[in-house]
């Protein structure tokens, strides 16, 4: 880490600006970092970087561990470059919660894209932050936008609340589903269905592309029972094959549509804005958690009070509100 540490903001921004993957695999690990030091060069960094930004599609990829999401977004993202896009994909560890690691595997999973000279591949441990979800996501979009990106793709690991969270942070939200996986009336249940701007059944192909045909009019009966989005879009199911390749244009060219119907009604730029926001509730909130913590008096405090817990003295809710109070 000394290099980033001698390293100038401005020289990193000409870097990134100048598309050198080098330097932008470098500052996203600044933004990731924990260190103090690291963390004021990521905000002077991304601050220069703000006015290079903000020119790309971003994708958000969900679906259950097996729906072949990296299979899916490497045969997506070829498809891409091969048409003239720079592609970014945000890959979403999952970390363990007991020993802190992370798989970290989506670059041998997409090693033909991770390859290609015009993708770029970061694979992030989630950490503590909500749903597996990376905290600095968000940063790092900002960062290969600067970078030149066209298309961002943000993958989630399709677990918890981490479908919120990204959904939160991207112009259009894909949900890769199976088809006889079990999940259909189920899935409709959920509130993923409703965010979903369109679902894509994988694997149809062989024997299953029957069961995917089924499924897709299964679904597309079900998404007419919700009411019509702030977008005015209304999402559409497709089947492909990204192991084949099959169907992977048409959902680009429907991407496509979703974003010139939007851009022509104003609400991708209101979408925008409002993740803007959230960014910003979200720094903030982050930066309070962070001081409190920092905080000698907390420590000392959480420290008491976790020993009276231990010994059956108070209970958790009563030694929040002792640690709150003195605080406050």
């Amino acid at each position: 880490m000394n290099n980033i540490n001698k390293t100038s903001a401005k020289e990193f921004v000409s870097q990134i600006t100048n598309n050198n993957i080098s330097y932008l695999s470098r500052a996203i690990t600044l933004v990731e970092s924990n260190n103090s030091n690291h963390q004021e060069k990521a905000t002077q960094i991304l601050e220069k970087c703000l006015p290079y930004a903000n020119q790309s599609i971003r994708i958000g990829i969900t679906g259950v561990p097996g729906v072949g999401k990296s299979t899916f977004i490497e045969s997506f993202g070829k498809y891409l470059t091969s048409i003239g896009k720079k592609v970014a994909v945000l890959a979403i560890d999952p970390s363990s919660t007991l020993q802190k690691g992370s798989i970290l595997g989506d670059k041998t999973r997409m090693n033909e894209l991770a390859l290609d000279d015009n993708a770029f591949i970061r694979p992030s441990p989630s950490g503590d932050s909500l749903g597996g979800v990376a905290r600095k996501t968000r940063e790092a979009i900002t960062l290969c936008e600067a970078a030149g990106f066209d298309i961002i793709i943000v993958e989630t690991v399709g677990v918890g609340q981490s479908e919120t969270t990204v959904h939160s942070m991207v112009d259009f939200f894909l949900l890769l589903k199976l088809a006889n996986a079990g999940d259909e009336l189920q899935g409709i249940k959920r509130g993923i269905i409703e965010m979903a701007d369109a679902i894509a059944i994988n694997k149809a192909d062989g024997e299953t592309e029957k069961n995917a045909q089924f499924a897709k009019n299964e679904f597309s009966r079900a998404l007419h029972l919700y009411p019509i989005k702030e977008s005015q879009w209304n999402p559409k199911v497709l089947t492909c094959s990204a192991l084949n390749n099959i169907g992977i244009d048409a959902i680009y060219k429907l991407i496509v549509e979703y974003v010139v119907l939007t851009k022509e009604n104003g609400y991708f730029q209101k979408n925008r804005n409002k993740q803007n926001k959230d960014w910003l509730f979200e720094t903030i909130n982050n930066e309070l958690k962070n001081q409190f913590y920092k905080d000698k008096k907390v420590q000392n405090l959480l420290k008491l009070q976790l020993n009276k817990i231990e010994n059956q003295e108070i209970n958790p809710f009563q030694a929040a509100k002792e640690i709150l109070k003195t605080k406050l």
